[in-house]
Order: structure tokens, then C-alpha cells, then sequence
């Protein structure tokens, strides 16, 4: 895998900050297509090496994005705030991006070169490590069989806010660890998501989750790290960062 870090350009004057980027950030549906064109397709790389024509859907590597996150294919990312007022974007990927390509067109938006390194990490049982995740914390309700027999998928809502620190205890227990809960802060948000240039868009509700756990399985734990967590994952959820106890 690849670890990258793209530093944001959000203005050096905070009494005049830059809008336009600002509200490309705010748009999580923007950054993922952005995000999205360091994976275009060979025939897209030789027929506009320069980024000059509109980009399409069919343009990308679909190997590389449009399928399920494995330790072969797709990318994760989230947005981090950073002292001073500063904004990353992670971004944990199957394959080397090519960060020229998705910005060339569109340079304005970064604040320095984005950094890229190669991420092959080797855990064990009982390990504890510091970590941060945000997650789109729903639920599924009225799954219940239907009168033909056939069992309804049911709709997703959002888990209530004193049930947080147990979904994630559940979804963790299957992913190959544990989680502290007494060492262990959340802090509730929304994403903003519009996939058109009309209407307002919808929301989508987070939790940002900090603090220590302790790997139970290595091998699910990396499986997890390498296909993330939760759903949403194409609005910037699911991406566990990890650091040393």
C-alpha cells in the first residue's frame, strides 16, 4: 500500500482565506472525484498527457477505484484538521498514485508537493497502538421478514449518540481488535454531500474516534486497515491511522 499526504491550500491570511478551496473541501463529493483522477486509465494517460479534456467516469483505472476495497485495489481517505488551522487530506491506496496527473490541472488547490511513501505494516496479537477513525455510524431497522417470506433489507439510520463507543466495540471484535474505551475520545459531525451543481445536497453524520486499541487478530486487523471500516467509504470514511502506543 501508499500512504499519502495532501496539504491544502486554504490561504496564509486568515482574514482573507481562500474561499474557492474552501468550498471544495466542504463538497466531499468533489474531493473524492479529484481524488479519484490519480488512477486514470492507460488510455486516459496517453490520450490527454496533459489533463486538458473534461474528465469522464470510463476514464478511470477501474481496477484501482471502482471496486471492493481489498489489499489490491481502491483507496481510502479523510479529511484532518491541522494545528493552525491547516487542512490534510490522507489518502491510503492499493497502488502508487499519481498525484501530477490528478492536480495538473488544478494546482491552486494544493499547498505544497503531496507526499507519498510505500506502507507495509506487520502487527501482532496483543499489540497496542494509538489510532484515529471516522466512521458513518448507522444501523439497519425493519429487517424483518415480510409476509411472502422473502426478509426486507431494511433502511439505515444513525446509531444514537450514547451507542457509539459500543458500535464501534462491535464492528471491532470482528475486525481484529479491541478498543479502549476508557482511553478512547469521539466527537460527532456531519459531511456535506452533493452530487449534482443543483439542490442542496444531504449530510451525512460522523464520528471521529481517537484514541488506543489493541490488536486481537493480526491478520483481520490488516485486512481491516487495507479495506476500512464502516460504510461510506467514498465520502472520506473508514480510514484507520495508526501510531505507536
Amino acid at each position: 500500500m501508499h500512504l499519502s499526504h495532501l496539504l491544502i491550500n486554504i490561504g496564509s491570511n486568515p482574514d482573507r482565506p481562500d474561499w474557492h478551496n474552501r468550498n471544495w473541501l466542504r463538497n466531499i463529493y468533489h474531493v473524492h472525484q479529484r481524488l479519484c483522477m490519480a488512477f486514470p486509465s492507460a488510455s486516459r494517460k496517453s490520450d490527454d498527457v496533459d489533463f486538458l479534456k473534461p474528465f469522464r467516469p470510463e476514464d478511470l483505472d477501474s481496477q484501482q477505484v471502482h471496486v471492493a476495497r481489498r489489499s489490491n485495489a481502491g483507496f481510502l481517505f479523510r479529511i484532518d484538521p491541522l494545528p493552525g488551522g491547516r487542512v490534510v487530506i490522507l489518502v491510503q491506496s492499493a497502488v502508487k498514485p499519481n498525484w501530477g496527473y490528478a492536480f495538473r490541472n488544478a494546482g491552486y488547490l494544493l499547498a505544497a508537493c503531496p507526499e507519498v511513501k510505500p506502507f507495509d505494516p506487520c502487527f501482532v496479537e496483543g499489540q497496542r497502538l494509538c489510532f484515529r477513525l471516522v466512521v458513518n455510524p448507522t444501523r439497519k431497522i425493519d429487517t424483518k421478514s415480510g409476509p411472502d417470506g422473502r426478509r426486507r433489507n431494511g433502511k439505515r439510520v444513525p446509531v444514537p449518540a450514547d451507542q457509539l463507543h459500543a458500535w464501534l466495540a462491535r464492528r471491532a471484535e470482528s475486525a481484529g481488535f479491541l478498543v479502549d474505551e476508557c482511553s478512547t475520545a469521539v466527537q460527532q459531525g456531519y459531511v456535506y454531500v452533493n452530487e449534482t451543481q443543483e439542490g442542496s445536497g444531504h449530510r451525512l453524520r460522523s464520528a471521529r474516534f481517537d484514541g488506543l486499541l489493541q490488536v486481537t487478530n493480526s491478520d483481520r486487523f490488516l485486512s481491516t486497515l487495507a479495506s476500512g471500516l464502516g460504510s461510506a467509504k467514498a465520502f472520506g470514511f473508514g480510514l484507520l491511522s495508526l501510531a505507536r502506543a
